[in-house]
């Protein structure tokens, strides 16, 4: 049918006009979580007991569990919902579901009865497939592609889409986070999700004990200078700071940054500032370069942990020739 970003597919259960099939795939589990439980909204809370029913397919891995699995679903997806115009049926670790690991005749069986129940949608029942990942050459995935409203989870439009990650990814994690932080993170980040979870990650492990997560901690720890300014790193060097060039690195690197785009700038700094700052060091600082260079490509080593030696020892022969002059 179609693709949808999770922010449309919330502007259709708020207004109670969801499609038939959906499925919800990315690596992004806590959105893909969050966006399923909120197919719930489109029955009255005092009815959802009668009308939303949950599957986990994870343990249907032989063919006879995968077809007793399918019969239940096709039983809740066909069952008329009660005192409400629409019931919720999502299914949990459809991955297993949609591309069995073992071929047999009853998990033959029941992708056909999949493939009916997929065919001919019931119009009044929603049914939420949850997958990690799913094989776009598959028989199941083709027919989804033709009936289903497929949905990309971590794939962000705004900074209203980007605010709401930031406020169910810090909930996911047991924490609190005051409106006002989680829009400043989204302002700083803009909807860029590797940005956003390295931003969490740091403000969770900062705040750790913490009641709520405030503004203070993100201008703490996400502070706008240390996120705007692309060469801090290379002034650090310059000045032989080695601490604060390890964490303008690592701020980059969270970012998302290649390794690569980061050596570059590092060569930067050896070729246009060292010759002036540290000519004593320009040599073992182009050997050093070289070296962390075919690491890179040869995967001799964690990239983070490569590019933080090679700063410690371009920091160093600064500091050196600091001391000689």
């Amino acid at each position: 049918m179609a693709t949808a970003t999770p922010a449309a597919v919330r502007k259709q259960i708020q207004s109670g006009t969801p499609d038939a099939i959906y499925l919800l795939q990315g690596d992004d589990e806590v959105e893909k979580s969050a966006l399923a439980a909120e197919f719930a909204e489109l029955v009255d809370e005092g009815l959802r007991a009668f009308n939303v029913e949950s599957f986990h397919a994870g343990d249907w891995t032989t063919g006879d569990r995968l077809a007793d699995g399918v019969a239940s679903i096709a039983a809740a997806v066909r069952t008329l919902p009660m005192m409400v115009p629409r019931r919720v049926v999502a299914v949990l670790q459809a991955e297993t579901l949609l591309a069995p690991k073992r071929e047999s005749e009853a998990a033959t069986r029941a992708l056909d009865q999949l493939e009916a129940l997929f065919t001919r949608a019931e119009p009044q029942t929603t049914l939420v497939l949850v997958a990690a990942s799913v094989d776009k050459r598959s028989r199941m995935f083709k027919l989804l592609q033709k009936q289903a409203t497929i949905v990309a989870c971590g794939v962000l439009e705004d900074q209203a889409d980007a605010e709401r990650w930031v406020r169910t990814h810090v909930a996911a994690a047991g924490a609190a986070i005051e409106p006002a932080a989680a829009r400043l993170i989204a302002q700083r980040a803009g909807p860029d999700v590797r940005r956003l979870r390295a931003d969490v990650d740091r403000l969770l492990l900062y705040a750790l004990g913490q009641k709520q997560i405030t503004v203070d901690d993100v201008r703490e720890v996400i502070g706008p200078a240390a996120l705007q300014d692309d060469w801090a790193m290379t002034n650090a060097i310059e000045a032989g700071h080695a601490g604060e060039a390890l964490r303008q690195l690592a701020l980059i690197l969270d970012a998302g940054a290649p390794a690569e785009k980061v050596l570059g700038q590092l060569g930067w700094v050896v070729r246009a500032k060292f010759p002036a700052l540290a000519p004593a060091d320009v040599r073992p600082a182009v050997d050093a370069l070289f070296r962390t260079d075919l690491d890179l490509k040869q995967s001799g080593g964690d990239p983070r942990v490569l590019l933080e030696r090679l700063v410690v020892e371009l920091c160093a022969g600064k500091r050196a020739a600091v001391r000689r002059w």
